[in-house]
């Protein structure tokens, strides 16, 4: 387990202090003087070329971290950058996908693993898919019914009482409702490839679970997993805010552990587009980044967050109680209806941290997985196919001018810090986060075979020393 304080838990926590440290924070004025410096009249261009299209519509699931896009919508930062935005909220990450896929949408708040998933044809037809944007990290939970909770306090009120909760007490359930040959639970997450469907198995895993074999895992679109838990039709999921705290609210579950404390400051939603509208609108595409730099850098502003929340929670987006949106996103959280609030104030990291740079290795991390559970059929060099879908490369170039530090590392090793870190490696240093797994696991990127050969439950579809070959 990591130290109780890199959750946050060993001493109150000055909210202001701790969610304005840690990242190189530019005033939005500022950000957008600088655009307009680069191009007169405000409007990003690289290289004195034009945008190529200025209307676009962006798709959105209704999560608190749609927010950069909605924000920077409302805020006027996409209009600063001379893009006409429209914002299209869709019922499902499939939709999502299919709509980007077919150019019905010009990008969307995806997944982190659904351009790697498109890209490599999984799960559906094979689209070369991008992105050079991370949105956010952190921003899930790991929701039970009140039922399954108090089976598992009664089942081991040790391991119930720690936090962060490990999946022990669930392994105990389990095995008693298997010695009685009752049927398998059913836990519910957002899309095969998702960031959930990992962080479940994850979890579950590190206690002696085989998601694969001891539950069942069904598909459910966030708006609809509060509905499904009170129906019974499942007993428990992982999902995205709002959806966790508006259970807890309702009475009908509590939260046994944050996505935070699976993988402190692990990525979670990207802007993802298709490869070939990426080249063929390049300075839309940097225009793009660009205004949700400022939007991102807007909303990691303490005095800011509230009005964030106030404006996601509109009906047109995520259409929630702005006092439940606003409690994540605010630096709290409450576990269960009965509890109080804990400060949780990287729950939702929208900009430091070096949130918004897509790390190749975390692409890599998300291919290990679906290694790991059988995702992908065949071996593939996982570091060149991880580096054509995160691109840093337009990242960089996206954010050049605008007096953001930008990693001068592409990859790095994650699971090796529990407390706060200086990035040096940096066109200027970048205060990082702590980044802990669970189980205190070290993630390599250049070792994926041996990582992945490393967990004791996996499902391959393949000999995984053959990952060895191919790098």
């Amino acid at each position: 387990m990591f130290r109780k304080n890199a959750a946050g838990f060993d001493k109150p926590i000055n909210r202001r202090n701790v969610l304005g440290t840690g990242s190189r924070i530019v005033g939005a004025a500022t950000l957008l003087k600088a655009a307009a410096a680069v191009v007169p009249g405000g409007a990003w261009a690289a290289g004195g070329e034009g945008i190529e299209k200025t209307k676009l519509s962006l798709g959105i699931i209704p999560l608190t971290d749609c927010a950069p896009i909605v924000i920077a919508r409302e805020k006027g930062f996409f209009k600063q950058f001379g893009l006409d935005v429209g914002i299209s909220k869709e019922a499902s990450w499939a939709t999502i996908r299919d709509k980007v896929h077919i150019g019905a949408l010009d990008g969307a708040h995806m997944l982190a693993g659904m351009p790697i998933a498109s890209s490599l044809g999984i799960g559906g037809l094979r689209k070369p898919t991008i992105t050079a944007w991370s949105m956010d990290l952190n921003g899930n939970a790991i929701t039970v019914s009140n039922e399954l909770y108090e089976a598992m306090v009664a089942a081991d009120p040790k391991a119930m009482a720690e936090r962060p909760r490990s999946a022990r007490a669930l392994k105990k359930v389990i095995d008693a409702r298997s010695a009685q040959g009752m049927e398998p639970l059913t836990f519910a997450v957002v899309f095969p490839t998702s960031t959930h469907n990992y962080q479940l198995r994850y979890w579950m895993a590190d206690a002696g679970i085989d998601p694969d074999r001891d539950v069942r895992i069904a598909v459910i679109p966030p708006p609809q997993m509060v509905a499904n838990l009170q129906a019974n039709n499942i007993v428990g999921y992982c999902v995205g805010e709002p959806w966790n705290s508006r259970a807890i609210a309702a009475g009908l579950g509590k939260a046994l552990i944050t996505s935070y404390e699976i993988w402190n400051n692990g990525p979670e939603k990207v802007l993802g587009v298709n490869l070939d509208w990426a080249e063929k609108h390049p300075n839309t595409h940097k225009a793009m980044i660009g205004a949700l730099a400022a939007a991102s850098q807007w909303m990691d502003r303490p005095e800011n967050r509230a009005e964030v929340a106030g404006i996601i929670s509109r009906p047109a987006y995520v259409n929630a109680d702005a006092e439940t949106v606003r409690m994540s996103t605010t630096g709290t959280f409450r576990y269960a209806r009965d509890e109080e609030p804990v400060p949780l104030p990287d729950f939702n990291v929208f900009h430091r941290y070096a949130a918004n740079f897509p790390w190749v290795s975390h692409a890599s991390w998300f291919i290990s997985q679906m290694i790991r559970w059988g995702q992908v059929a065949e071996p593939l060099d996982v570091a060149s196919a991880a580096a054509s879908i995160y691109r840093p490369d337009i990242y960089r170039d996206a954010v050049r001018d605008l007096g953001i530090a930008t990693p001068a590392i592409d990859t790095k090793i994650e699971g090796t810090h529990d407390a706060p870190w200086m990035l040096g490696l940096a066109s200027a240093p970048i205060p990082m986060g702590p980044d802990r797994f669970l189980d205190n696991r070290v993630f390599d990127p250049a070792a994926i075979a041996a990582y992945v050969e490393g967990f004791e439950i996996r499902n391959p579809k393949f000999d995984t020393a053959m990952l060895a070959a191919t790098a």
